[in-house]
């Protein structure tokens, strides 16, 4: 696997985008994400957009994080917020989306943030088993979702 920096906005990106907005619509019934993301969001050094491409060059895993310092939506100053990680189908149980993870939080580290945390929703256990066995635990709701039952939020410190 060879992860790539990106732009949000890069074509590769926006067709992930999609399909995750897609598996969205079909786990919750709902048009996907609302969460207002932007380009700019992702660009360093306040944030990242990476895209895992296999040996074909084929785009199959991505994720990003931003900077989300406190806002009055629940975050505390040095956040990262992971968001869009997402594995194509049958990329999946290869162990992609660890990777994608640790290099979304080395990122984040090494750009002085002191916490991820990440919103995902109960129609995601395979997510939550991830962030869980990832070190991640629940923290206060924050972000578009805190006030929906199936919102989870999660955190973790990354320390050096």
């Amino acid at each position: 696997m060879n992860i790539r920096r990106v732009p949000f906005d890069h074509p590769d990106a926006v067709k992930l985008n999609d399909e995750v907005q897609a598996e969205y619509h079909e786990r919750y019934g709902d048009g996907g994400d609302a969460t207002v993301l932007e380009p700019a969001d992702f660009e360093p050094p306040r944030g990242v957009y990476l895209i895992a491409y296999d040996a074909t060059d084929r785009p199959v895993a991505t994720g990003g994080w931003r900077s989300q310092d406190e806002n009055g939506e629940g975050n505390e100053n040095g956040d990262a917020e992971l968001k869009r990680m997402f594995v194509i189908r049958d990329m999946r149980g290869r162990g992609l989306a660890r990777r994608m993870l640790l290099a979304l939080e080395e990122d984040a580290r090494t750009s002085g943030r002191t916490r991820m945390v990440l919103e995902t929703g109960t129609e995601q256990p395979e997510a939550i088993a991830l962030y869980a066995s990832s070190g991640y635990t629940p923290c206060t709701k924050f972000g578009y979702y805190r006030e929906y039952e199936s919102s989870r939020c999660f955190a973790k410190p990354l320390s050096s």
